[in-house]
């Protein structure tokens, strides 16, 4: 797979500063999409990073990628314990139900996991002594916004459970900050790229997909819908960017993490797919009632976090994907299989009686 990149390719990490005094991290959620980059990312930045993360998605590895894994406590998020918690410095909370399909098919369970689950873990980890909780949240939150740039002191009009759950955690986390416990918000664009622990039911990496397995890109939409995208490298630089940054300077902020040149079309996504990967149809479908459409403005990030600069865009992205595919030579078969599709795995998980209705692992007796 060549020499391993992390997002400290990205100015914006290097040198830490020397006042930085946070260096014991939990990351929760480690094993999915964006964890997996993370955790290499800021042990490469000298950071000593540890997991926590129920494993819904362990099996899901597309590509080794060469580095070292951090050591991951295996619980689900909503039975972890204050004792759990006590002895890091910073949380980076990542450990949600994931995208809006698989919010609308339980939204007990989301809720139940993405606005509960995460202000009472929020709670535990302010009462074990955690100064400083970053919470992964959205910009889906804006919802059917047109081409208005949001900001972050827009409305919100969130859409979805998904969305909905984060706007709740916003809200109640960001009422617990005082001198003790320092919440930072960040509200990432639609992820991409490459990831071990990858995602296939993203836009920009689910069009790369078929584009490469079926030479046919199929939108969801008339392609109308304005969506930001960040590379997943790219949230980790801003995570980075905030754990260095001095708690005061972030405490009960949001920032949106993106970049201005990044807010796309759906068509101009596919129009960039199709350039990279050359010789395929496209099919054009319907909104499908899906009204979510936004554009972002990300002034706040580049201007607050000093030397924070996105470092891909959605050409770049595409071309790292297909050369991932090319090297590990990936099917359809592959492409398609559950754990690269967040819904998709937890319908197999459910219906082969692994987890129980309310997504708790069942304990099975071995005889």
């Amino acid at each position: 797979m060549g020499t391993p990149v992390t997002f400290l390719e990205s100015p914006a990490s290097l040198p830490r500063p020397l006042g930085a005094v946070t260096h014991r991290v939990l990351v929760t959620g480690i094993d999915g999409y964006i964890g997996s980059v993370l955790a290499s990312g800021l042990m490469d930045a000298g950071y000593d990073v540890e997991g926590l993360d129920t494993g819904y998605y362990q099996g899901g590895w597309l590509f080794h990628d060469g580095r070292d894994q951090a050591r991951v406590l295996r619980r689900d998020v909503r039975q972890v314990t204050v004792d759990e918690l006590r002895g890091y410095d910073a949380v980076i909370h990542l450990a949600e139900l994931s995208n809006d399909p698989l919010c609308e098919f339980d939204e007990n369970s989301t809720y139940d996991i993405n606005h509960r689950g995460s202000v009472t873990f929020a709670e535990k980890a302010k009462a074990a002594g955690i100064r400083r909780f970053i919470y992964a949240s959205s910009c889906s939150v804006y919802g059917a916004a047109g081409s208005e740039e949001k900001t972050e002191t827009s409305e919100l009009n969130p859409q979805t459970a998904y969305a909905r759950c984060k706007a709740l955690v916003e809200r109640d986390v960001s009422a617990m900050a005082d001198r003790s416990f320092a919440p930072t918000f960040l509200r990432n664009a639609t992820a991409y790229g490459a990831s071990p622990r990858m995602r296939f039911d993203i836009v920009l990496n689910n069009l790369s997909g078929l584009a490469w397995t079926t030479k046919c890109i199929r939108m969801t939409s008339d392609g109308t819908p304005w969506r930001p995208l960040v590379h997943v490298r790219d949230i980790g630089a801003a995570i980075l960017a905030v754990l260095d940054a001095p708690a005061e300077d972030v405490s009960g902020e949001i920032f949106n993490v993106g970049d201005d040149g990044q807010n796309y079309r759906v068509r101009d996504i596919v129009e960039t797919v199709a350039e990279i990967f050359p010789g395929c149809s496209v099919e054009v479908g319907k909104n499908r009632g899906d009204n979510r459409s936004y554009r972002v403005s990300f002034r706040k990030i580049r201007t607050r976090l000093s030397g924070f600069r996105c470092r891909w865009d959605a050409r770049r992205g595409a071309a790292e994907l297909r050369s991932i595919f090319e090297a590990i030579d990936m099917t359809e078969e592959t492409f398609n299989a559950a754990p690269f599709t967040r819904l998709h795995q937890l319908k197999h998980l459910l219906a082969t009686k692994q987890l129980d209705s309310a997504l708790y692992w069942r304990q099975h007796v071995l005889s």
